[in-house]
């Protein structure tokens, strides 16, 4: 496989958009080419969205009891890879990361663009990508998580998988100590506005993502 280049992402980025709680709803891309949204993004009704963005790949991440509604609607127009991953702290979350990260250098050195959803896009998916920028980039999970937050603000990996990506660090990083040329990520914060905080908390507990 070739080698994975994305284009670099500038330090002085400077985000003039703020974080309202409808962005929810919307899919973020998170790096050049790379989406992160909530099942709400990946429906029937968005196909001429997902297309007007160039999306070429999906990453279905859902539960097996929740395929009746988190499920592939395009399977003749996007490459899908379907993953069936329940948001539990039980969960062994580490497991899916080797599927993945062929999966997005598979579509990303193609010059394809792929959205990650889980049903809310906050837990599961989030997870997913965070784990994908520590290997690509060499960053911690924190630095990673951070970076993701700045384009979508509310993610929340739960507590299992926040410990799972914490301890991932070492693993990758003694990969990566054979490599160079890693690319740096803008960690400056993106402005949020949160007037349903407590909804949005309330609504986290309630929904898978």
């Amino acid at each position: 496989m070739d080698e994975l280049e994305f284009p670099p992402v500038p330090n002085n980025v400077e985000f003039t958009e703020d974080w309202v709680y409808t962005m929810r709803r919307e899919m973020q891309e998170i790096v050049p080419g790379l989406y992160l949204g909530p099942y709400a993004a990946a429906m029937k009704c968005k196909f001429n969205i997902l297309k007007g963005f160039g999306i070429t790949h999906i990453v279905c991440v859902r539960q097996n009891v929740e395929a009746h509604f988190v499920r592939p609607n395009f399977p003749a127009f996007f490459r899908y890879l379907v993953l069936d991953v329940a948001d539990s702290v039980t969960e062994n979350i580490i497991q899916f990361f080797p599927k993945v990260r062929i999966f997005l250098e598979e579509c990303l050195i193609s010059g394809g663009r792929v959205l990650v959803h889980g049903n809310a896009g906050i837990s599961r998916s989030a997870a997913l990508v965070i784990g994908f920028l520590m290997e690509t980039y060499g960053l911690s999970y924190k630095d990673a998580f951070l970076y993701v937050q700045q384009r979508r603000f509310c993610i929340n990996p739960n507590e299992g998988f926040a410990r799972q990506l914490m301890e991932y660090e070492p693993i990758y990083r003694a990969k990566l100590s054979m490599t160079s040329g890693l690319m740096p990520l803008n960690t400056g914060l993106l402005k949020r506005k949160c007037p349903d905080e407590a909804d949005d908390e309330t609504e986290r507990m309630a929904d898978d993502s």
